[in-house]
């Protein structure tokens, strides 16, 4: 009876349908097919649910999931769905299930995770490799990329930060004497108020004080070349969340990229061959450091791995420090009392006397609490990455005082993040929490010289003085992934470059406040569409020329 029923339905609606126009039908089946996408994908999430799961973030579009808000604001994101949810929820983000493990626990578990369960390499392996190349980083497993990061730390050495600091004065004096934003400051007259756009000056400072002292002398006086900075400028374009989500696409900008990708490929090739043929005029720099390493079956860096991992030198310190020495500075320029304390401790500790500074030297460097409080501060509140993301390898049993949450609501449960699945930390999450610090979104570097406050307590935990020492491969160090400050990662992939970030950061902010005052009308908001957090504009700066110091 019912094939008979459908039998007879089924012309009649042929011939029904054979009577509309078909830009009407068209119109109905692009309208009402998303509809009913929309609605049995809000349908699904009101089905029953394996209690093993961690609970989904509600989301109206099927594959987009919670992309817009997580997006748009992440710590916004993370902490609304906190309260609903507890500690560890899952949210869809362009088809990947992605589950969030937050505050200090939740750092642990994902940071300090066994490579058996979770894989850094699976995660990022797609957007690192088309911009550092072939054989470095997450392009090889990662046992080799541990040894790669003890090779990067021995051109760490203190001898070559001693060195580094002179570098980095000559090359901020040379960018005050020929920026064009600092006109007002040449003429010497310290009444008059200048402006200079805080992102685009500090990230041109920090490029090229890092190339002088990591990169080299060659590298350093290609960079006011035309063709140099339009590589730079492509190969950066490949380092995008566009990148990140889709590693495949047919544009222009991912040609661009891997043409750029292999010109400085070829650029740090030439300069290792020329060396090779008795071009000695260069300092014992990072090129020089990797070329002398061996892994530990006696096999030498190729020219090619040394290239990419100058690459990644490049490109990893300079998005984050531009981004960090940017925020500083336009928080400092809000409070002059703090530009006021940071000026009068170069005075006490480095003034001549006569109105002039002597130079700054490594050792002293680390000796300025203040400066080092602003630095630490800014990271808590801006760490460059707000998402560190790995791959789930191996079905990953949750700690039960994790999955027991933070929220009301939320139940003990015995969660499974399952294979394939994506987990997610945000040291940013625990670094801006209320729970933990007081008056958590105010930026304020005297924290830190609490003794017994929270940051104190914090920074203690992060490097783990008296606790857990752990060689992944590249040198002793602590662990601390259970700290709720996490500027540089924990665990095996805790950045090595941070002491070089310190000294980089330092040196750059002591001298722009020996030679300037400043003023902002307001701190700019984030801008969370780029792959480092950076300010929004408009980030300009006032600035005028300090008198001497008396």
């Amino acid at each position: 009876m019912a094939s008979s029923l459908l039998e007879s339905v089924s012309p009649a609606l042929a011939a029904l349908l054979s009577n509309v126009h078909p830009a009407v039908l068209a119109a109905v089946v692009f309208i009402g097919l998303p509809v009913v996408a929309i609605a049995l994908n809000v349908a699904q999430q009101f089905l029953p649910k394996d209690p093993n799961l961690p609970p989904v973030v509600f989301h109206w579009l099927p594959y987009v999931g919670s992309a817009i808000s997580y997006g748009d604001d992440p710590l916004k994101f993370f902490f609304t769905n906190r309260e609903k949810y507890g500690d560890v929820f899952t949210f869809v983000l362009l088809g990947r299930r992605m589950t969030a493990a937050l505050g200090p626990k939740g750092n642990n578990f994902i940071l300090g995770g066994k490579l058996t369960h979770v894989s850094a390499e699976e995660a990022y392996t797609h957007l690192t490799t088309p911009v550092f190349g072939k054989e470095v980083v997450y392009d090889v497993p990662n046992p080799v990329f541990m040894e790669q990061k003890r090779f990067v730390k021995c051109g760490l050495t203190i001898e070559n930060f001693r060195e580094y600091v002179g570098f980095i004065e000559d090359e901020v004096e040379e960018m005050l004497a020929k920026n064009e934003s600092f006109v007002t400051y040449r003429s010497g007259d310290t009444t008059r108020w200048g402006s200079f756009h805080a992102l685009r000056t500090l990230a041109e400072l920090t490029i090229c004080t890092a190339s002088r002292t990591l990169q080299g002398r060659e590298v350093r006086a290609s960079l006011s070349g035309r063709e140099f900075a339009e590589m730079y400028s492509d190969l950066d374009g490949g380092f995008t969340p566009i990148n990140l989500m889709f590693p495949s696409l047919p544009l222009p900008s991912y040609r661009r990229r891997d043409r750029a990708q292999q010109a400085m490929s070829d650029f740090y090739v030439n300069i290792l061959n020329k060396r090779e043929a008795g071009d000695n005029d260069h300092d014992h720099d990072m090129l020089a450091a990797l070329a002398e390493q061996r892994y530990k079956n006696g096999r030498k860096l190729s020219k090619r791995e040394i290239a990419h991992i100058m690459i990644a030198l490049l490109m990893a310190g300079q998005h984050t420090s531009s981004a960090t020495s940017s925020w500083a500075l336009l928080h400092l320029a809000s409070r002059p009392d703090v530009v006021q304390a940071v000026y009068d401790e170069q005075v006490k500790h480095f003034s001549n006397g006569d109105g002039s500074f002597r130079a700054l030297t490594y050792e002293e460097l680390r000796e300025l609490p203040i400066l080092d409080s602003v630095i630490r501060e800014t990271l808590r509140m801006h760490p460059p990455i707000h998402s560190i993301l790995r791959k789930v390898v191996q079905d990953m049993p949750v700690p039960a005082s994790l999955s027991s949450g933070s929220s009301n609501t939320a139940q003990s449960r015995a969660y499974v993040v399952p294979q394939g699945h994506f987990v997610l930390a945000s040291p940013a999450v625990s670094q801006m929490d209320p729970r933990i610090w007081k008056d958590a979104s105010v930026w304020d570097p005297y924290r830190w010289s609490d003794p017994e406050g929270v940051a104190a307590e914090a920074a203690l935990a992060y490097e783990d003085l008296s606790g857990e020492k752990i060689d992944y491969g590249f040198g002793v160090v602590s662990k601390g992934t259970e700290s709720p400050y996490q500027p540089f990662g924990a665990g095996r992939h805790r950045c090595i470059g941070e002491q070089f970030a310190y000294l980089q950061l330092g040196t750059i902010l002591a001298l722009l406040i020996r030679n300037m005052e400043f003023k902002i009308d307001r701190v700019p908001d984030h801008n969370y569409h780029t792959m480092i957090t950076l300010p929004k504009e408009p980030c300009s700066i006032q600035y005028r020329r300090r008198a001497k110091a008396t």
